[in-house]
């Protein structure tokens, strides 16, 4: 990579004087996708986070987290299709003790993550123009998902 075509900012530092861990709950309404971003974003005004990281983790095995775009709706229906495609419920599992829609559930939350890190600086995630944090609901029917918030940094 030549000097031309890369530049970067001035590094920032922080001493890390907090460590503030919640729970939160979200009840999904079945197989999709919800932006959880609005709730993080809370979570960091609520313990005045300044500089350091956000970490999101799903303490699930039939759910995952994402970080995708949020301005067309088209792209999340697109990746719920991948995902179906790529883990069909008609494809002979042999895992089948919570129904049809559980190993597959399986499949694409280890295709995706169960945690995330986000930078935060300034007191809010350094999250690009059209990116937006989801919690993947990978099962049919609704569910109650417990996440783990995180912040780690300067408040």
């Amino acid at each position: 990579m030549s000097a031309r075509s890369a530049s970067r900012t001035a590094p920032s530092a922080a001493a890390i004087d907090t460590v503030v861990t919640s729970i939160l709950t979200v009840q999904t309404s079945g197989r999709g996708f919800t932006d959880l971003t609005r709730e993080v974003e809370a979570f960091l005004r609520e313990v005045s986070a300044r500089e350091g990281a956000v970490t999101l983790f799903v303490r699930h095995t039939s759910a995952s987290l994402t970080i995708q775009e949020n301005a067309d709706p088209t792209v999340l229906h697109d990746l719920t299709t991948a995902l179906a495609r790529l883990a069909p419920e008609d494809a002979g599992w042999v895992h089948d003790t919570e129904g049809p829609d559980d190993m597959p559930a399986h499949i694409k939350t280890m295709l995706s993550s169960v945690s995330l890190q986000v930078p935060v600086q300034d007191g809010r995630m350094m999250l690009g123009t059209w990116q937006a944090l989801y919690l993947i609901e990978h099962r049919a029917r609704p569910h109650r998902r417990e996440l783990v918030l995180r912040f780690i940094g300067a408040a």
